[in-house]
């Protein structure tokens, strides 16, 4: 079998369309604070609060903001996520001019903000935050803060006026000082700091100055801001970048629309600025699914209206009850955009196993498959058992008797009800022998043809690289479990082989000669590969893979996955052993070889958060642990972050002293409104260096067995009717 797809490949360029686009959400939809009188702005730092100060409010829970502001020679690029409805964190990148710390024009800057909220805002009380800026970067924008705000309206002033006031420490304690109550022993910014590593000890110390400001939202579209800054701006004042007249600051800012507002504003006396604000929300999708309505089935006759109807007659033999409704079932299964793997049927229960092509929740393809089963199957016919199945790994037995479809469906809270009764099990890595196999899903040989884009992210000389070019997917599946695949990309223009390769690493160069690779070839294999995967038992998963397997390493990957269908809990190991790729020939090597591998653990915690610990050995040889926390939404957006230690030194590592990084994926059907399962995803790192680096294998198990297990199902039941 050959099928041909003429899909573009997606890349995490589309990312950044996707921070232009306005929110959707209202005021009845998220935490009910989306009206804009009352939505927190952002500051100077990308961050909610007033110009250049930070205030005590929070951001709708799975709020994310894009930050982009200018002033005296500084421009500032923040990413703010609202984690929670308590904790929020960003990531900054910042670029000031004529600072020549490390012998750049612009002096390039990465840093780290997180800020809990202690306190809701209520009648009469304010709402308070407590945050820490910059605490793993340089320093250099380092400072703490209490902050408390408290919102205002009616009366004879129209619109909303919000009033905050706050303590800051560090950089927000520089101007103003009150004391030192917590200590006074806190080290200036050092110029020559690498950045990364956690100044615990620092934190509340030194010189406190208050700051405070007004924001006074006239109406739907404009506002109005006054703060008293307690930042005096040493380092810049003494570099000369920016001359510090006075304390406050002011502007005023337009709301463009729902997602973007812009403001000015004339800042310490002697400098004019600009800030770009744009805010959206996961939850609420640029355009709304438009799923095809199911097709209806027929409710069965009552047993005692009409007893022949439930005769079993029908199926006096498995094997031919199963050929029958495999049949009937192809075309039935392929009008939804769903594939039959396999069907085992008797007189009173059938198995379906089937592929889900189309909807980016198991949950809608096991309620679409209920249907036509429901729609086609005998009378006699009580219990269904669905078993999705991704990539020939059959994830979950989802068992629903035919009663209760069709008795639930018009019921209140219908979906709740429906689960009530549901059971979702394990299940056999194999159909019994009597079962019908779809006979024409092997082989398959698929291909697609399309654009990319490439990034390299943070080039001190150019803060932003882009390659483009065509590219080339291919895979064969000759039988069950798999699969020859590979990725050909050729280049037809960019500027990421412009840069500089100043490899001053110690380690292994199993990362930083990256850019090498784009400067050797247009033409690149990033992948070819042969990998077959299958199920070793109910709860067991395997993988073995062999080939180049990325960019910059080729070997062998064998992978073992323990992963309960009911469990939030699941381990694995991965072992590899692999060699690193030539720069000039295509599929040459270099004398680089490593063995590395992980024992993994990963846990489903509520609210969508997924955590995972990787202990084990990287490319480098180095031995260490990386953490990594993200929250996936219902509709399939994730944000997450990770951070790497090993037993490299700081010094050894370089600047930013261990790797770290935050996570998107955005999926294609918040978009375009239309069931799709394909995803745009992309990962930014401060600073790409060789320690802490893992081999990036295709096709790990976790995330293809996760999706159809218990808690993945559950989170998005609502689905089923749909």
């Amino acid at each position: 079998m050959i099928k041909k797809f003429a899909v573009s490949s997606l890349s995490a360029a589309l990312l950044g369309s996707v921070a232009l686009l306005p929110s959707a959400a209202h005021a009845d939809d998220i935490d009910g604070i989306f009206d804009i009188p009352n939505r927190p702005s952002l500051n100077f730092y990308g961050a909610t609060g007033l110009i250049d100060m930070p205030s005590g409010e929070a951001m709708a829970d799975g709020q994310l903001a894009v930050g982009v502001s200018n002033f005296g020679g500084q421009t500032r690029t923040t990413l703010t996520f609202q984690a929670t409805p308590r904790i929020q964190a960003s990531f900054r990148y910042v670029g000031i001019q004529d600072a020549n710390f490390g012998g750049f024009e612009t002096y390039r800057d990465r840093s780290f903000d997180v800020r809990f909220l202690l306190n809701r805002e209520s009648r009469y009380l304010p709402a308070v935050s407590v945050g820490l800026q910059d605490f793993a970067g340089t320093g250099i924008y380092a400072g703490e803060f209490v902050a408390a705000t408290k919102n205002f309206s009616g009366g004879r002033i129209p619109g909303t006026v919000k009033a905050t006031v706050g303590l800051g420490w560090g950089r927000l304690g520089s101007s103003g000082s009150i004391g030192t109550p917590f200590g006074s022993d806190r080290p200036a910014f050092d110029t020559q700091d690498t950045g990364g590593e956690l100044s615990v000890d620092q934190w509340f110390r030194g010189e406190v100055a208050p700051f405070a400001g007004l924001e006074w939202q006239v109406n739907d579209k404009w506002g109005l801001k006054a703060e008293y800054s307690s930042d005096a701006y040493e380092v810049e004042t003494d570099l000369g970048v920016l001359d510090r007249k006075s304390r406050f600051n002011f502007g005023a800012e337009y709301q463009v629309s729902d997602g973007i507002r812009v403001g000015g504003y004339y800042l310490y006396g002697s400098e004019v600025g600009v800030n770009l604000q744009v805010q959206f929300n996961p939850k609420r999708p640029v355009a709304q699914q438009r799923i095809p309505a199911p097709r209806p089935y027929f409710i069965r006759p009552s047993r005692r209206e009409i007893p022949e109807a439930y005769d079993l007659a029908w199926a006096a033999s498995e094997a031919e009850a199963s050929v029958t409704v495999r049949d009937a079932l192809l075309p039935l299964l392929e009008a939804e955009g769903l594939t039959l793997v396999g069907v085992h049927s008797t007189g009173s229960t059938t198995e379906v196993r089937y592929r889900n092509d189309r909807y980016g929740a198991t949950a809608v393809s096991v309620g679409r498959v209920a249907r036509v089963l429901a729609r086609l199957l005998p009378d006699s016919v009580e219990t269904f058992r669905i078993v999705p199945v991704v990539n020939d790994l059959s994830q979950s037995a989802i068992v629903l008797r035919r009663s209760d479809l069709e008795a639930l469906e018009f019921a209140p809270n219908s979906s709740d009800a429906l689960l009530a009764v549901a059971g979702i099990t394990s299940v056999a890595p194999s159909l019994p022998n009597s079962a019908a196999l779809n006979e024409d899903l092997f082989p398959v040989f698929n291909w697609s043809l399309g654009p990319y884009l490439a990034q390299r992210y943070f080039d001190p000389d150019e803060p932003i690289r882009i390659d483009g070019g065509a590219e080339l997917n291919l895979s064969y599946q000759p039988a069950p479990g798999w699969k020859i695949a590979g990725r050909l990309q050729h280049r037809l223009t960019g500027n990421i082989e412009d840069g500089e390769n100043n490899n001053s690493s110690v380690l292994p160069h199993v990362r930083t000669d990256g850019i090498r690779y784009a400067q050797a070839r247009d033409t690149s294999i990033s992948n070819l590969y042969v990998s077959r995967q299958w199920k070793a038992g109910p709860d067991l998963y395997a993988r073995v893979t062999a080939g180049y397997l990325e960019k910059m390493f080729g070997g062998v990957s064998a992978e073992m996955l323990w992963k309960p269908v009911g469990s939030r809990l699941a381990l694995g190991v991965e072992a590899n052993y692999v060699k690193q790729r030539a720069f000039e020939k295509i599929l040459g090597f270099q004398d680089y070889s490593v063995a590395t591998g992980h024992a993994s653990a990963y846990y489903e915690f509520n609210n969508g958060f997924t955590g995972q610990l990787d202990v084990g050995r990287y490319l480098a040889g180095d031995v260490g642990a990386t953490v990594s926390l993200e929250r996936e939404f219902k509709n399939g957006w994730r944000v997450g972050g990770f951070f790497t230690l090993t037993d490299v030194s700081a010094e050894d590592f370089g600047e930013g002293s261990f790797d770290k990084g935050i996570t998107l994926t955005v999926p294609i059907d918040w978009l375009i409104g239309k069931p799709d399962q394909r995803t745009a995803s992309t990962t930014l790192r401060p600073l790409t260096r060789d320690g802490g680096a893992r081999l990036n294998v295709p096709e790990r198990l976790y995330e293809q067995v996760r999706s159809g297990h218990r808690d993945a199902i559950v989170g998005n039941w609502s689905g089923v009717w749909e």
